[in-house]
């Protein structure tokens, strides 16, 4: 039991490192010369602009901002919840919050790289003036580190279920 709970910690915490990485680093679109991502975009690595209400769709992009932010939000409560519960419930009553708060994260961050997912093209398309040389790019590490951290978190809340019956 002792090893199933160190291993399922560590995949929290990594959880919430990549969902921080993919919230917060300049990676969801990249090519040779720019980086895009849901803050900013960046030419020659020193060129940036930021994101704001004169984007045309900026809507969209506030809602992936939105679910990343909650998803990462929600998987440090999480934790904290997780380590709350452990010393304080009983065993059949442990980690079911905790497990329904991860899978929340889970849905929170699927949300955000769906729309993403759906909507890049359009973005691009729409405001051609600021995206213009990032025609010929594509998906950036922090954009697969967020289907990444969906499949940890998913993987996360389905043992936080298997664990509340375990003694």
């Amino acid at each position: 039991m002792l090893v199933l709970l160190v291993f399922i910690i560590a995949f929290h915490v990594t959880s919430a490192a990549l969902l921080f990485i993919a919230t917060i680093d300049n990676a969801w679109w990249v090519g040779d010369s720019f980086f895009v991502d849901i803050w900013r975009i960046c030419y020659n690595g020193t060129n940036c602009t930021e994101i704001n209400d004169s984007f045309e769709g900026y809507s969209i992009l506030q809602a992936v901002q939105a679910s990343m932010i909650l998803s990462t939000l929600l998987c440090c409560i999480g934790f904290l919840i997780f380590l709350l519960q452990l010393f304080r419930l009983k065993q059949g009553e442990r980690f079911v919050l905790t497990s329904v708060i991860q899978l929340m994260s889970c849905l929170c961050v699927m949300i955000g790289a769906s729309i993403y997912t759906d909507r890049r093209q359009d973005l691009h398309d729409k405001n051609g003036l600021y995206y213009a040389w990032t025609s010929d790019g594509r998906y950036g590490y922090s954009y697969i580190l967020a289907w990444v951290s969906f499949a940890f978190t998913l993987v996360s809340g389905t043992m936080y279920m298997v664990l509340r019956k375990r003694k």
